[in-house]
């Protein structure tokens, strides 16, 4: 469902190429849950333990290694001026540091998924988690709220609201939950995609 969302926010840019690389984050998320029903499958024995495997490698080097980065780099490019994109530059370091970190430490650690009540509990042997967790929320929420697009920092407030929420209420379960989340927002995107063209150059929807 959510990579139809994806297809329909694409469908959407038409005249717009500065959107086309923000409406093409609902359709990556989606495949991205896709991906997570092979984890799932793999855990209980409707697909091979390999197979299941390379799904979790897949799920978690794109949550946790292409967001960091893919999130400020999207930012850059929906901004023009020149002042804003320099307020996101530093967001984009620290992502960029953020994934290197997190990928060592999968590469290192062993990574494991296993089975919760309602999603899968993912363990990669990181150290420091609090604080690199944080880092990883700074870098994937804060070009957001940088952005002068008012309805990017609307989703950017709905965005922190729902990690701080899912870390509170299942730390264990935090990257396959907020990712569901980030999916299902990202209908937000489409929405905005096929609507504001009605309104273009109205200032209230776009800064």
């Amino acid at each position: 469902m959510v990579a139809t969302i994806g297809i329909d926010a694409c469908r959407h840019v038409k005249g717009r190429g500065e959107y086309l690389a923000v409406a093409a984050l609902p359709l990556l998320l989606g495949l991205h849950q896709i991906d997570e029903t092979f984890v799932w499958w793999g855990l209980q024995g409707h697909v091979s333990a390999e197979v299941g495997r390379v799904a979790m490698w897949i799920y978690l080097v794109v949550a946790l290694v292409v967001l960091p980065i893919l999130v400020p780099v999207l930012m850059l490019l929906l901004e023009t001026s020149p002042r804003r994109r320099m307020r996101i530059v530093p967001f984009l370091v620290l992502g960029a540091g953020v994934s290197a970190v997190l990928l060592e430490a999968m590469l290192v650690g062993h990574p494991s998924a296993r089975l919760g009540s309602y999603h899968l509990a993912y363990t990669i042997g990181l150290r420091h988690g609090i604080l690199v967790i944080g880092l990883y929320i700074v870098a994937t929420c804060g070009p957001l709220f940088a952005s002068g697009r008012r309805a990017i920092v609307w989703f950017g407030v709905a965005n922190l609201t729902a990690v701080i929420v899912l870390a509170l209420l299942c730390a264990s379960g935090f990257t396959s939950l907020w990712c569901f989340y980030a999916a299902l927002v990202s209908a937000a995107i489409a929405l905005h995609l096929r609507y504001s063209k009605r309104y273009a150059g109205k200032k209230y929807l776009f800064h």
